[in-house]
């Protein structure tokens, strides 16, 4: 396992997000050493979807109104119909999620995760999968979209579903521990 100690990862969420999508990455970047927060416009804690029904509760640690994306290394986006749908609509989600773009920092996001990213106007000539029924999206984007249980591209990760975690979770980290990626930067 890749060692994230002294890398600090945002995972950017609100409510209904796929409960397997936030707390299985969660749980493999804690587990490589990283520092992890779950930051969100919701205050206290966000609720899981969970395959047909509300899931868990997970506590957000720092408020989005407060939150910097200068003192994060990475970001990660769960999937869930709601949240990135929820998400997509509030600049401050989506001014978020661009610094990271304009950084340079990596970002992995899985299953309906890349609706926020389009958002940002970041992706044109990128490679990326998702969830299939938001495929058109990310081509009128400008995204050259695979069906693959992962795909890379310069520091982007992207993943189709929860079938795909596992190998989701080991390319974030490696994506993650690598760092600034230069061909991820849009200025």
């Amino acid at each position: 396992m890749e060692n994230l100690e002294n890398k600090k990862i945002a995972i950017l969420s609100d409510n209904g997000f796929e409960q397997s999508e936030l707390l299985e990455p969660q749980k493999a970047l804690l587990d490589a050493g990283a520092t992890v927060h779950v930051v969100s416009a919701q205050s206290g804690k966000i609720k899981a979807w969970n395959k047909d029904n509300w899931g868990v509760e997970v506590n957000v640690d720092v408020d989005l109104a407060n939150a910097n994306p200068d003192e994060y290394d990475g970001l990660m986006v769960p999937g869930g119909v709601m949240n990135p749908d929820k998400m997509r609509a509030d600049k401050n989600y989506v001014n978020f999620a661009k610094a990271f773009f304009e950084a340079g920092k990596p970002i992995a996001a899985i299953c309906h995760g890349p609706q926020l990213l389009i958002e940002t106007g970041a992706l044109k000539g990128r490679k990326m999968t998702s969830y299939p029924s938001i495929k058109t999206d990310l081509i009128n984007a400008g995204v050259s979209w695979e069906d693959s249980e992962v795909v890379a591209d310069k520091g982007l990760v992207t993943s189709r579903s929860p079938k795909d975690i596992p190998v989701f979770n080991r390319k974030m980290i490696e994506e993650f521990k690598e760092g600034i990626h230069k061909g991820q930067k849009t200025l």
